[in-house]
């Protein structure tokens, strides 16, 4: 049986103004990205989505501001609704740009009242919201966004990162918690709308608990492959899915569910802490 289209159409910026700054813990060696390589990375990723099917919608990035690239951040678009995303202080620079964008899509514009990562943090699958908690995202924007799309949001929180002393790193950057997985994005993955792949040890016990008792189909990622290949941060139409060429146990997975895989290889996207979604906003 087919599998119900998703990810139908995406926006994308450009990498122009990509650099590195320690808002999360990928990027605490601080090292710069090769522009022209980073832009070659992000031109890939497009082709793979067309190559999918999906349609790309491209605008420019927000001008000089380093993560720009990373539209996923910049909102949730679902029901024709956009909540729009409230971001860490080094971020806030894109956020009239986002909402002029996002804007002239004709949809409802709802300003988020508390911290909010947009969908890196907030992922739709079929009547689930799977939402972040903690680093990203307020928990107090649980029942907001439940209110405002009429669904069931599944709150979550992955674990955190941890000093020399097993104490939680707050990032010298923003002032919040910090995570190898800060948004929800690298965490888990929505397949299909009853397909998910989720990486168990990267969430609290309480978190795991919730997923494993959720009645849709759950293909385990290897920590290993979630944080360093960046397994879960990938786009899924249902049934092709665009993602790293670093995570060849989940490939294999996804291949045996009967899902086509295109894996382009990403590196310089990466040194930011993002990668193939938060390159991505999905529209419809």
């Amino acid at each position: 049986m087919a599998q119900p289209i998703i990810n139908q159409a995406v926006l994308m910026s450009g990498a122009d103004y990509l650099s590195v700054e320690e808002l999360n813990p990928y990027s605490h060696k601080n090292i710069q990205p090769d522009i022209a390589l980073a832009k070659q990375e992000h031109l890939e990723i497009r082709n793979a989505f067309e190559q999918a099917g999906i349609d790309v919608v491209k605008v420019d990035p927000p001008k000089d501001c380093q993560d720009g690239i990373y539209t996923a951040n910049w909102g949730l678009c679902w029901r024709g609704k956009i909540m729009l995303s409230s971001l860490p202080n080094k971020r806030q620079d894109e956020e009239p740009y986002a909402r002029e964008v996002l804007k002239s899509l004709g949809c409802e514009l709802i300003t988020s009242p508390f911290r909010f990562s947009g969908q890196g943090d907030s992922l739709p699958c079929g009547d689930y919201l799977f939402v972040g908690s903690n680093y990203r995202t307020d928990p107090k924007m649980h029942e907001y966004l439940a209110q405002v799309f009429d669904c069931k949001v599944v709150g979550l929180e992955t674990i955190p990162q941890l000093d020399e002393n097993n104490r939680p790193v707050i990032n010298h950057v923003t002032g919040w918690p910090d995570s190898y997985f800060y948004d929800l994005d690298l965490a888990l993955a929505v397949i299909t709308p009853d397909l998910i792949a989720w990486c168990p040890e990267a969430f609290s016990e309480e978190s795991r608990q919730k997923i494993t008792a959720l009645p849709i189909q759950k293909i385990p990622v290897s920590i290993d492959e979630a944080e360093n290949g960046f397994a879960c941060n990938l786009v899924s139409t249902g049934e092709t899915v665009i993602m790293s060429d670093r995570a060849p146990l989940l490939r294999e997975a996804l291949e045996h569910y009967g899902l086509k895989t295109i894996a382009p290889s990403i590196n310089e996207l990466s040194k930011g802490g993002g990668y193939i979604r938060c390159c991505s906003l999905t529209l419809c």
